[in-house]
């Protein structure tokens, strides 16, 4: 729990560059940058040797043209697919990033993170581990360290035994009545929540707990106003070329 300055930009490009750029990608990062946004959220699975990569869908054929899961590939299939040309045929042959990759983009472009923990089902609690520690590696000299978030408390509990140092986030779809327990069981520091399930008076439950308040997708600036305006800490956006204060 925590009553400080949220430390990390108040608008984060959603899934690297949001609607800028292919998600998930390095050239994402450099879209979100290009932006002036100066943080940006992004998914981190494991591929099938515990590579951490970053994708959003447990299968392949949305965002790559690759076919098959996600945590049966290896991570040198995995980084010789296009991540991009779906997308538009400017980021043809985008590659999908590890997440060491990405963190070091990210650090060179002077990029804050939320990394979101996404494990393929079955793998929860290897993949906070993996996602963790790699982070704690990647961030060991930086100054402001990743916020680690996922939908998995199990993922969460996982990060927390990994690297008890990195702050947690929980994530959820509508708020729940027992958010406050659930925070305090995986040690978040903040709750992040769809930008439907706010108003003010939940807003104000959640910051008067001492937590920070994160909230997804939200592409409509004058809605982002509103949530700022009720307490809100940072919001994640498909549009970081238009939305909001960075």
């Amino acid at each position: 729990m925590t009553s400080a300055v949220w430390p990390w930009p108040r608008v984060l490009a959603h899934r690297c560059g949001g609607a800028l750029a292919p998600e998930n990608t390095l050239a994402g990062l450099a879209a979100a940058a290009r932006s002036g946004c100066r943080g940006v959220e992004f998914d981190v699975m494991l591929a099938a040797d515990h590579v951490p990569v970053l994708i959003h869908d447990e299968t392949l054929e949305r965002t790559t043209n690759g076919r098959g899961r996600v945590a049966d590939t290896p991570w040198g299939a995995l980084s010789r697919l296009d991540a991009g040309g779906w997308f538009d045929e400017r980021f043809a042959g985008e590659p999908l990033p590890s997440l060491q990759d990405a963190a070091a983009r990210c650090i060179e472009l002077g990029l804050a993170v939320n990394l979101e923990i996404k494990p393929a089902a079955g793998f929860e609690t290897e993949t906070g581990q993996v996602a963790a520690r790699v982070a704690v590696a990647c961030w060991r000299d930086a100054a402001l360290p990743p916020l680690l978030s996922s939908f998995s408390e199990s993922a969460l509990l996982a990060a927390a035994g990994e690297a008890p140092r990195l702050p947690r986030g929980l994530l959820v779809e509508q708020v729940p009545e027992d958010w406050r327990a659930r925070c305090q069981r995986v040690g978040a520091v903040a709750l992040h929540a769809h930008h439907d399930a706010l108003d003010a008076g939940i807003v104000a439950d959640v910051r008067a707990a001492g937590l920070w308040l994160a909230c997804y997708t939200v592409n409509d600036p004058a809605h982002a106003a509103e949530l700022f305006a009720w307490g809100v800490d940072c919001v994640i956006t498909d549009h970081p070329d238009r939305v909001g204060v960075r």
